[in-house]
């Protein structure tokens, strides 16, 4: 199972089992927001998205916005 959270230099996001899902919490923890006319996920500078597949966690990834 594949799972995903974002992460900013002081927060780290919970893990939810879907991008789309992670992008709507974003905003909690100061990562980003999700663009409601477009759709789009705006990440603020310096988050990272972490993805965990199965019990096996990836290096934390900057967000390409844009």
């Amino acid at each position: 199972m594949t799972r995903y959270r974002f992460i900013t230099p002081h927060r780290t996001g919970k893990w939810y089992s879907d991008l789309r899902t992670a992008q709507r919490h974003a905003c909690e923890i100061g990562a980003g927001f999700l663009d409601e006319m477009t759709g789009k996920f705006v990440a603020y500078v310096e988050t990272m998205l972490e993805v965990m597949h199965g019990e096996e966690k990836t290096v934390p990834e900057p967000v390409v916005v844009g």
